[in-house]
């Protein structure tokens, strides 16, 4: 249908220090994981959740042992805060504050000062989520949560959440074949959504009372475990992680294939953001090698909600 797109190969920013990665498999996570997929699962750690801060660090989550990194931009590693949890996404609110989507326990929130990390929301009305899995902050300050657990094609009932800035709360959609990674498009009139299972990303966009209405696919995938995290760039176009394939797409808002980037090494490219001095550097984790890679863009991202 399209010729094949250009591609470029990432290269490593920084890795994961030795002493910071785990032979171990104690994790309550890790034995699942390990259980469900097999060989070839890390269990020296589980990188996700890329997003950069204003002083230009990068923040980043370990889901197997619940731990946030923060990675300074010339690729130190430190531990700004460990906790008994499986965090799975990150976002940095305007004021700092850092949001996290943590697989058993709800939504927390970290202060990056003190490293302090607390119960943000835990459940909606009396019902408690299945896992989360991924957030974006709208710019009205809006936070969209994707609710995965265990859903799939056998059971699609994975949740997407809007937790409204007003202190309300939004089912948007309850019938997800593993909801995962999430962007709006570049005038918030619909939202991106990974469907992981389904190896699909959906297009939802909102009508009256911000409601998804006539929810389709924009690109359907092959191959790996399907698309993972998701990032846009300033002319709509958008990064799609392809965890298991160990790809980065980059497709236009029409949906056409424009980019292949090819890690260094490692089939999971698990969740992106842009950073870098002027916005046009994609960072990749890269969770089997432990790494974050890099790749310079022509486009730069778009400005997420920490940054306005």
């Amino acid at each position: 249908m399209f010729a094949p797109p250009r591609m470029i190969k990432a290269e490593v920013f920084a890795r994961l220090p030795d002493k910071f990665r785990r032979a171990g498999t104690e994790s309550d996570w890790l034995q699942k994981q390990l259980k469900s997929i097999g060989g070839g699962f890390p269990t020296h750690s589980f990188l996700e959740g890329p997003s950069f801060d204003r002083d230009g660090n990068l923040y980043c989550v370990d889901i197997s042992y619940g731990r946030i990194f923060r990675v300074s931009p010339s690729g130190e590693f430190e531990v700004a805060a460990e906790y008994d949890g499986n965090p799975n996404g990150l976002k940095i609110h305007r004021d700092g504050r850092i949001f996290i989507a943590d697989n058993r326990r709800g939504v927390m929130v970290m202060d990056p000062a003190s490293g302090a990390v607390e119960s943000y929301c835990d459940r909606l009305a009396l019902e408690s989520f299945k896992g989360l899995n991924d957030l974006f902050f709208a710019s009205n300050g809006d936070l969209y949560v994707t609710d995965m657990g265990q859903s799939g094609l056998h059971d699609p009932s994975g949740g997407l959440y809007r937790l409204r800035a007003d202190g309300g709360h939004d089912l948007l959609l309850n019938n997800v074949p593993g909801p995962n990674g999430l962007v709006m498009n570049l005038n918030e009139s619909a939202l991106y959504l990974a469907a992981t299972r389904l190896n699909t990303v959906w297009v939802c966009p909102l009508s009256r009372g911000d409601m998804p209405s006539k929810v389709g696919t924009f690109v359907h995938l092959n191959g790996g475990m399907g698309p993972d995290g998701l990032a846009l760039d300033s002319a709509g176009n958008l990064a799609v992680c392809h965890v298991g394939f160990g790809a980065v797409w980059l497709f236009s808002p029409r949906g056409e294939p424009l980019l292949r980037i090819e890690p260094p090494d490692g089939r999971f490219t698990s969740n992106l953001a842009y950073g870098g001095s002027d916005n046009r550097t994609l960072y990749i984790t890269e969770s089997s090698s432990g790494c974050i890679l890099k790749a310079e863009m022509e486009v730069p991202g778009q400005t997420m909600f920490s940054h306005m």
